[in-house]
């Protein structure tokens, strides 16, 4: 069944705060029982320890960071995703923070992939972008980064395949 009020919802929903709640609470409120708790299921995908890092997270940005080499999260939730990575220990490793809400556009926009070059210092030819989703990342090549995305069907706590990623960076042996 299609709702058009959902669909409507979430054109732009990554441009602002306001905008990226509207979306999901519209969506879940979509399904008639879960309706009464649209806003509370909101605040439940907000919370750091609701998300769960891959389990090869912290060794792969640990192996990049002792590197020498500087990370950045280009992301376009609707909040900070500062408090999600310090709870999990994460935040240490990423020198820029790049949130499409904070700069009024969304991925797949150039814009938010160049900011985060200029925010870590970086040409972007000589930069790797690795991303999760082909359309949204897809703004990074648009901005002339190197890019590279994960295989899908990875579950929350699993190995992601990063390996992969030491070896694009030329860290690890193929």
């Amino acid at each position: 069944m299609s709702h058009p009020e959902v669909v409507e919802a979430q054109r732009a929903r990554d441009v602002s705060s306001k905008a990226h709640r509207h979306a999901f609470t519209t969506w879940y409120a979509s399904v008639p029982e879960l309706a009464p708790c649209a806003e509370a299921l909101y605040e439940q995908l907000r919370a750091p320890e609701q998300w769960r890092p891959y389990a090869d997270t912290a060794a792969t940005l640990a192996h990049l960071t002792r590197s020498g080499l500087r990370l950045g999260v280009v992301s376009d939730v609707g909040w900070d995703l500062r408090a999600t990575f310090a709870h999990h220990g994460l935040d240490r490793f990423i020198s820029a923070w790049v949130h499409s809400y904070e700069h009024d556009t969304e991925k797949p926009d150039p814009l938010l992939f160049r900011h985060a070059c200029r925010e870590l210092g970086v040409d972007p030819s000589e930069t790797l972008m690795v991303g999760d989703h082909p359309a949204k990342d897809g703004g990074a090549v648009g901005a002339g980064l190197r890019s590279y995305v994960l295989p899908a069907g990875a579950a929350p706590g699993s190995l992601r395949g990063l390996d992969a990623v030491l070896r694009l960076a030329g860290l690890a042996s193929a």
